[in-house]
């Protein structure tokens, strides 16, 4: 039995190292299409988000179906319960990314952020590809000083949206309603980016050290957008 508990937690955590590549990919993707005005990479997001919402489903239903077969305690226990939740914050990373997608795409062939803040969001986008590219590490190798470095450096993401909010509330900027929704919009899908990435960084540590991140906010709680 032990044997093949093993073995069906392997497929899950394969499955779960899956999810957090197609997030990888549809962060810099996003990024691409909102920054250089690409369709093509704008389009692959928006078709590889069903992908990313079947693989977080099946994992899901994996870890269920653990839980009610195998009755877990412990370690394992643990593991599972926190491969549930990176999960579900993997998928919602996805959908960002694809909401991120859809601005892109709904403006072509023009950008929706206004050419003023345009260098605000590359900063952001920069600092979310390297975010992303720790995520799968941190996940494959379950290397905690990663995910905390990954903790550490989301204050450098919410400075910079930070500026873009207050480029947003400021009277003399001279852009269109559309446009400061849209910066708006991004900028904050940007942020709630790094906001879950943090999210699943605790996660990783609470499956290697125990420590219970629950004890720290998380985009998890309360009813914020995504």
């Amino acid at each position: 039995m032990r044997v093949l508990f093993n073995e069906e937690l392997k497929a899950v955590a394969d499955d779960l190292d899956h999810l957090a590549r197609n997030v990888r990919d549809a962060i810099h993707c996003a990024g691409v299409a909102l920054t250089k005005q690409d369709l093509d990479a704008a389009q692959h997001v928006i078709d590889m988000d069903v992908e990313t919402d079947q693989i977080a489903t099946s994992v899901v239903d994996q870890c269920v179906k653990l839980l009610a077969r195998q009755s877990p305690v412990a370690t394992d226990l643990r593991v599972i319960v926190a491969t549930l939740r990176l999960s579900v914050t993997f998928e919602r990373m996805g959908d960002l990314a694809r909401h991120i997608a859809e601005a892109a795409r709904r403006t072509y062939p023009q950008s929706p952020i206004p050419a003023s803040a345009q260098d605000l969001f590359v900063q952001m986008q920069d600092f979310l590809d390297v975010t992303a590219d720790r995520l799968v590490t941190m996940l494959a190798d379950r290397d905690t000083e990663v995910a905390e470095q990954i903790i550490r450096d989301d204050d450098k993401l919410d400075q910079i949206h930070k500026k873009t909010f207050e480029l947003a509330v400021d009277d003399k900027w001279n852009v269109t309603h559309q446009q400061l929704v849209d910066v708006v919009l991004i900028g904050r899908f940007m942020e709630r980016l790094g906001d879950h990435a943090v999210s699943a960084s605790r996660r990783v540590v609470y499956i290697v050290s125990g420590f219970d991140p629950t004890k720290e906010p998380t985009p998890d709680e309360g009813t914020d957008i995504d």
